[in-house]
Formats: structure tokens, sequence, C-alpha cells
């Protein structure tokens, strides 16, 4: 397969040229124009931000982004799905309201949110794709059901991922929470009783109510309740909750990827990443931990896979903030992203997603002034 292309500007700016501008211009040369947008439903997919995290895209590029699609003659919304763990965007009110505070309303971006797959989580199509982990995929209806998608991404860590990119956005965030359940359900966590301090945090946390107290009241996880969401290992303070992989790593990657190709199937798609404040966790937390790298820029592309190793390798090649995690483990070379989450292998969902045919690794950088 050859290269694709790649399109990056950096954060440099110039009197009438801000961020914003450069972000259009950015658009515009990767080629967005081609899409015919002629009162098409347009669905933005983002991640809205969880409250109390404050490293998700600001507003202030969406709204850029929509204008553009406006001028092009699209529909535009802005979307995601309901999240499987408890927390600010677990329902489609609480969501909303969350959206509304992070500043994603029609005032501030110029359209509307809709949650993706409905009130509880369960408006969802079932997208037959007939792949290697899924006969078919439990997809968000308001994301199935739009005519064109373009991904906005915040790229960043991923405690589960290794990092989370285009093909996290779009496949994970695009499911369900059934769908949510079906990716995770190969990975589920253990709880080191060593670590456990008893805080309690994680049975409160767990919204399968699958972990309880053993005799020496410590943390015990049922596993005829537990879908492997990972809220237990998000919330725990002490590194008792665990993620378990053996192999289940490469089994989420891999739904992940699968997702994307139901999402993505048979419809004009575009990708832009934001590769700026690169917290080494989800912002599914309600908090974001300093970033691992300074920020680099913007990158866009017709092409996820091509888009995601991209970035990846933009900020493996980039200097490592010392008073990030980074420098509490040392790091002085190598993969940053394994080094942060080394029970993690993010490879797995790139490749999948090159083998099933939604792209290449392979990519040539064009810089857009």
């Amino acid at each position: 397969m050859n290269a694709s292309k790649v399109w990056f500007t950096d954060l440099r700016t110039r009197p009438g040229h801000n961020l914003l501008d450069k972000t259009e211009a950015l658009m515009r040369a990767a080629g967005i124009e081609i899409i015919d947008f002629k009162d098409k439903f347009v669905a933005l997919k983002l991640h809205l931000g969880e409250p109390g995290n404050l490293a998700y895209i600001r507003p202030n590029y969406v709204a850029r982004v929509v204008k553009l699609i406006r001028e092009l003659g699209g529909r535009p919304f802005l979307t995601d799905c309901n999240t499987l763990y408890t927390g600010g965007r677990s329902n489609a009110v609480d969501h909303l309201q969350s959206a509304q505070e992070n500043g994603f309303n029609r005032i501030a971006v110029g359209a509307d949110v809709i949650i993706a797959d409905g009130l509880k989580g369960t408006d969802y199509r079932e997208v037959p794709i007939h792949l290697k982990r899924c006969e078919t995929a439990k997809i968000g209806t308001a994301i199935a059901d739009a005519d064109i998608i373009v991904s906005l991404t915040h790229f960043k860590g991923h405690e589960q991922t290794g990092f989370g990119g285009t093909l996290k956005n779009l496949g994970m965030g695009s499911g369900s929470r059934g769908g949510k359940m079906q990716m995770h359900s190969e990975s589920k966590p253990r709880i080191d009783v060593v670590k456990c301090t008893a805080c309690g945090t994680c049975v409160l946390s767990c919204p399968q109510v699958a972990i309880g107290w053993n005799a020496d009241h410590k943390a015990v996880i049922d596993y005829t309740k537990c879908v492997g969401c990972g809220q237990c290992v998000a919330v725990c303070m002490y590194g008792a909750a665990r993620p378990v992989f053996q192999g289940t790593n490469d089994a989420l990657n891999e739904k992940i990827a699968e997702y994307v190709y139901a999402v993505l199937h048979g419809k004009p798609a575009f990708h832009v990443s934001f590769i700026m404040d690169v917290s080494p966790k989800c912002d599914c937390w309600g908090h974001n931990d300093a970033a691992i790298v300074p920020d680099i820029g913007i990158a866009a592309s017709f092409d996820p896979v091509a888009l995601d190793q991209a970035c990846v390798d933009l900020v493996n090649k980039a200097v490592a903030n010392q008073g990030s995690v980074l420098g509490d483990v040392h790091f002085e070379h190598g993969d940053k992203f394994t080094h942060v989450h080394p029970d993690t292998r993010w490879e797995s969902q790139v490749a999948h997603a090159e083998e099933i045919g939604l792209g290449t690794r392979q990519y040539d950088l064009v810089a857009v002034e």
C-alpha cells in the first residue's frame, strides 16, 4: 500500500494568522473540500471532556470546524456516546450537562450536541462487520445514521490501549454502552491485596457492583459481574487495581479497530488530531495530569491509521517533560506510551486497523504554514 499523506501544522503564529486560522488552513490543505457536504448530516465525533478534566480540545477549535463545514454546505452536530463507567457522562442528561459546562454548546461552537446512543446508552444500530473479533458492532444511532464523519481527537496516553488517538476516539467512543462492554469483555482487572488499603473507592465506583470485600477486608472482584470497564483501575490511588492483559490487550485494541470499521465503512470521513496537552491518561478521568511532552501541533488526514502512527512518532521524537510522569519513572529513551503504560501494546491497534483496510501505517508528513 502506498504511503498516505498526513498534513501537519505547528503552533507558531503571526499577526493575522492565529491558531484557528491555521486549523482551517490545515483542513483545507488536507483536502476536506473534496467531500460533498451539501445538505449532509455531519457527525463531529469528539470527547466532550469528563468534568474536572481540562485537557480536552478547546471549543474554539471546534467552533472553527463547525463554521467551515457550514460554509461547505453541511449540517454539523457534535456527538459522543455515553460511558460504561460511572461519572459525568454515563447518561445523556449528565453528559449534556458536562458538555455545556465544558463549552460545547450552540453559543460557543455554533452547533448542538447529540448524545449518539440516547438517554441510557441503549439507542444503537447493530452493524454487521464479520471480522476477526466482532460479527457485529453496536454503534450509537446518531453516529450510525450520520452521512459524513469528521473526527476531532485530543491525542494523549491511555492506561488500557497505550495511547488514545483517532482510532480510539472513533472505535470506543462510537460504541454504545453495550458496545463498550463488548470491546472490554476480554480485559478484566485484578486486585493486588498487598497494595489494597481498603479505602473503598473501587467498591463505590464500580458500575456493575462487581467489587466487594473478602474475609480480610480487602477488595475482591466478582468476575461473573465484571465487564472489564477499567473504572476500578482508573480510580485506585494505590496501584492495587491493575489491568490484566496477557493477550487480552490485543483483543481490546483489535475490537476498537473493528468498531472503527463499522463507523467508517461506506462513508466519507476526515480526521483531525490535536497533539497538545498530551496527558498520560484518558480524558475520561476527572482530572488531567501534566503533559508528557510540550505541545506539538495539529495533524489531519483522510487516513486514521496513518494519522495515529504519525502522532505517535511525533510524540516519541519530542523532548519529554521531566515535570510529568515520565520524570517520575526516569524515562530516557524509547517509546513514551509503553514506558508510561508497560502493560499495554498500542501497536496491535494500528496493525489490525491496517490489516482490515482502514489505512496504512506508512505516511508522508506534509507541513502546512
